[in-house]
Parts: structure tokens; C-alpha cells; sequence
């Protein structure tokens, strides 16, 4: 084995957990695996020899990487006020991946990753990298051209923020699917009061169609939510359910001719559905990887 390839071989050890950290950093499943790809770039033109901890050097390309992108996408944004759902990870409901499970360790549902796009990137990079990985302040600072003190505070703001901004899941996945089960079929059968009696009064529904609906769409409370009935009725009748795993959540796949038409993720939290995130974007469901739901 050349010394390239050993260094490969290494390098590949750690990429679940890179990806990891980016995607809990960019929400973006492609600039995730872009971000990993540069932190590979970059370690294939250092001298490894001098890397006393290749998973902490790493893990420090990586989370600078992904600082940039957020800084760039930042600004983007300030211009086209773009406003999206992150990318979901999607598994089958009877099965768990190994390489998604450790991607979505912590059960990162789409609602929390909603909440961080919220923080500013050096709030987000501390936060991620300190609560979510346990890399110390002393390690941290370095990338955000902070003191350990200041990035100890940047976390603690992040976590002020995030902290009763995402619901917590209910932990049972079985208690999950049952809820989300009544919601099919009160969508499927129009039926108003049930759909009302598994609400949380504060839910959110999300829903991002991309340019085809204008951008991302959110809704409050559970008059304005249930009063999306019809639409969700039209969803559940003219398309085939599968069940599934969004995020680590109980969720559905929705289907037409084989065709993937939407993907719904609920956060379920004392038995009532706090939060339905809905991605219909037909360019984003092109890119999504669904070869797990294969049975």
C-alpha cells in the first residue's frame, strides 16, 4: 500500500462522521459531501506527517469549509431573501443504515435544522461542533478567529436560541407511526375533528415546493394548519404512501407512477404532531438518493 493509499484508507474512516458535522452545519446533504471532498483536498496536499490527530485536523477543515459556505450563503440570501427546507435523510421505516445512522445520531429532525439555520454561521459552527460533537472551546475558537471565551459565548447564544424553538420528539417510533397513521386517514376520509384532536395548538406546518409554489411556506396553530384539509386529503388520495424514516422521524414518502412527489416529516411530541415539514421541490426530490426504500 503506498503511502496515498494508506492515507486514503485512513481519510475514509472518518468520513461518516465528517458528514456528519456538515450536514448538521449546512443542512445540505450535496454541500455536505462537497465539504468533505475539500477537507480530502486539502489533507492530500498537506504533509500528513505532520498531523498529530487526523480526526481532529479534519474535523477542523471541515468545519472551516462548511463556515465559508454558510458565510456565502449568507450574503446570497441578504440579496434573494431565498428561503428553503434542508435536505432530508430518508431510510426505510423497518431498517436502519449504518451510515445514516450515524449521520442523524442526536435524531436531528428537520425542525431542529430549521431552527440552526436561524443562528448566524460562527453561532451554528460553535454550537454544532461543542454541543452536538464535543470539541472543546480551545479547538473551536481557532475557526471562527474567536478567543475560547467568545466561542464559549457564541455557543451559549446558539443554544439559548435553539433551546424550545424545536420540539422534542417523542423517543417511541411505534408511538410515532400510530399518529401519523391517524393523519393519513383523516386526510384520507376529510375528517376535520380528527385531524383537529392530533394537532398541537402551536403546530407548524412547512412546506417548500421550490419555484413552483414560490419558496418555502410556513403556518401556525392548529386552525390555520387543519384548515389545510383539502390539500392534504388531494395528497393522500391521489398518491401512493410509503411509509418511512425522515430524519430519523416517522414520516411518508408520497409517490405518483413511481415518481417521487413529495416527502412529509412529523415531529411528534406528547402524542400530538408539533411540526409537519413538507418538501416538494421537484429539482430537490431529483437529487434525493432513495435506494433504501427499495424492500
Amino acid at each position: 500500500m503506498t503511502p496515498h493509499d494508506f492515507l486514503a484508507d485512513q481519510f475514509q474512516g472518518h468520513r461518516p462522521h465528517l458528514k456528519a458535522v456538515a450536514y448538521r452545519m449546512l443542512g445540505s446533504l450535496s454541500e455536505a459531501e462537497d465539504a468533505v471532498q475539500e477537507a480530502w483536498l486539502r489533507l492530500a496536499r498537506s504533509d500528513s506527517s505532520d498531523i498529530d490527530n487526523l480526526g481532529g485536523w479534519l474535523t477542523t477543515v471541515v468545519g472551516r469549509v462548511c463556515l465559508d459556505m454558510l458565510r456565502s450563503r449568507k450574503s446570497r440570501r441578504e440579496e434573494s431573501l431565498e428561503e428553503r427546507l434542508p435536505d432530508p435523510v430518508i431510510s426505510r421505516a423497518d431498517t436502519a443504515d449504518p451510515e445514516q445512522e450515524v449521520l442523524l445520531a442526536d435524531s436531528v429532525g428537520l425542525a431542529l435544522l430549521v431552527v440552526l439555520e436561524s443562528l448566524t454561521p460562527a453561532e451554528r459552527l460553535a454550537f454544532v461542533l461543542h454541543d452536538m460533537f464535543g470539541l472543546p472551546f480551545e479547538q473551536i475558537a481557532p475557526i471562527v478567529d474567536r478567543t475560547p471565551a467568545t466561542a464559549k459565548k457564541l455557543a451559549s447564544r446558539a443554544r439559548q436560541r435553539v433551546r424550545g424553538a424545536a420540539p422534542n420528539p417523542d423517543p417511541d417510533l411505534s408511538s410515532q407511526r400510530r399518529v401519523v397513521d391517524a393523519f393519513l386517514a383523516a386526510a384520507r376520509g376529510g375528517d376535520f375533528a380528527a385531524l383537529v384532536s392530533i394537532l398541537d395548538p402551536d403546530v407548524v406546518l412547512r412546506a417548500d415546493g421550490g419555484t413552483l409554489t414560490g419558496g418555502l411556506k410556513v403556518i401556525r396553530g392548529v386552525a390555520a394548519v387543519a384548515g389545510q384539509l383539502a390539500t392534504f386529503q388531494r395528497m393522500a388520495t391521489s398518491t401512493t404512501t410509503h411509509p418511512a424514516l425522515v430524519n430519523g422521524l416517522a414520516g411518508l414518502v408520497n409517490t405518483i407512477d413511481d415518481q417521487l412527489f413529495s416527502v412529509m416529516s412529523f415531529t411528534i411530541s406528547d402524542g400530538r404532531i408539533a411540526t409537519i415539514d413538507i418538501l416538494s421541490d421537484p429539482d430537490r426530490l431529483a437529487r434525493l438518493d432513495l435506494a433504501d426504500l427499495e424492500p
